[in-house]
């Protein structure tokens, strides 16, 4: 494994994006636990894509312009839903003891789907992992899959730790009811201009 390869993976992961911002999100509303979650389902969420490449359909997502932006789509559509949940719903950043055991299955979900209905990450992949394995070289796959298990495990720490400082400054931001409106817009306006971004974004 290169130096190379952990050093662009690690920019990659700590790079701010929708992840990042889910599990600052879960960190800040439920605390370490679900920020960990928040993390965990983010991490799980690049299992299809890391699939996608290593089986080839990546490839057929790269070339077909279709199938690129009916993902696309619909990975906007759901940052969008995302930011109207944030806005709305005051249970997606606020204090609530009781009721973080019955959100663990949707923080997951939610997490999940974010990543999945990414379709950057499939032609990251695409574009990423070949550059360290050559195509001659014997257990190319295994290859592929190890370095792949490589940068969600970077994503996985990486993005835990941005819940975990996120939830140990939640006591000193969930009290105050204008700093928990301000996260709330914040977080949702994060969202609109991610799912901007990759609306406007070409293959």
């Amino acid at each position: 494994m290169s130096l190379a390869f952990l050093l662009t993976t690690l920019v990659v992961v700590a790079t701010p994006g929708t992840g990042v911002v889910y599990t600052l999100a879960a960190g800040l509303s439920r605390g370490r636990r679900a920020s960990v979650l928040a993390a965990f389902a983010c991490t799980l969420g690049i299992v299809p894509h890391v699939l996608a490449t290593v089986v080839g359909l990546a490839a057929l997502l790269n070339a077909s312009a279709a199938a690129f932006q009916v993902l696309k789509y619909a990975g906007v559509a759901y940052l969008l839903y995302m930011a109207w949940v944030t806005v709305k719903d005051k249970a997606v950043i606020d204090v609530d003891q009781d009721s973080a055991p019955r959100s663990a299955g949707r923080v997951i979900v939610r997490g999940v789907l974010i990543n999945i209905l990414n379709p950057k990450l499939t032609i990251f992949f695409f574009a990423f992992l070949p550059q360290f394995v050559s195509p001659g070289q014997p257990h190319s796959v295994v290859r592929m899959l190890a370095l792949s298990g490589v940068f969600m495990l970077a994503t996985f720490v990486v993005f835990a730790a941005y819940g975990v400082l996120a939830a140990s400054v939640r006591s000193h931001v969930t009290s105050r009811p204008r700093v928990m409106t301000w996260l709330r817009r914040s977080f949702a306006g994060s969202f609109v201009a991610l799912g901007a971004k990759l609306a406007f974004t070409a293959r």
